[in-house]
């Protein structure tokens, strides 16, 4: 019979443990015991953006786009695309976004998926472009928590090596 897990109060003894040996149990300040187990897991999911694929395209080109409301009397642009206009419904057109914004409020993930286990803790922000009406949730990479403030100013940068993913920018302090 294989031996109970050891048990810790902090999830990074847990995540050492996993490594080690595949199980731990974690126990929160409640006193709740949670078993958490090792298990691998993968899928080849294949996946259209259908309209979105501008947006994915531009970010290989070192483009930031979004979209704007074609009808004369709104003309609404959205930081992260929209096929129609959420204000009145009318079809949406593709165009190129300011590549440097303003921090309009943040926050430091201490955990995160698969793809950002590397970079934890990292920065998330919503970033606020002259003359577009919505924010774009984005990374902020080289700051740290304490350099944050509301109006921070920002540009974006690109991945040299484009995946095809909203990973594929990032925002940097102007410094």
């Amino acid at each position: 019979m294989r031996p109970r897990p050891p048990t810790y109060g902090h999830f990074r003894d847990v995540a050492a443990e996993l490594d080690r040996s595949g199980a731990a149990i974690f126990r929160d300040t409640d006193g709740v015991e949670s078993l958490v187990i090792r298990y691998p897991y993968s899928i080849n999911y294949i996946h259209s953006y259908a309209e979105d694929s501008a947006f994915f395209l531009g970010l290989a080109e070192g483009k930031l786009r979004g979209s704007r409301c074609r009808r004369p009397k709104c003309r609404f642009v959205y930081a992260t695309p929209r096929g129609h206009c959420m204000i009145d419904g009318a079809p949406t057109e593709w165009v190129d976004l300011p590549l440097e914004g303003r921090v309009h409020s943040w926050t430091t993930c201490r955990f995160g998926s698969e793809a950002f286990l590397k970079e934890t803790p990292y920065n998330l922000a919503m970033i606020e472009f002259e003359g577009v009406g919505s924010l774009l949730l984005a990374r902020v990479k080289d700051a740290v928590e304490s350099d944050f403030y509301v109006g921070m100013p920002v540009r974006a940068v690109f991945d040299p090596n484009p995946k095809y993913l909203a990973t594929d920018i990032w925002f940097v302090p102007q410094r």
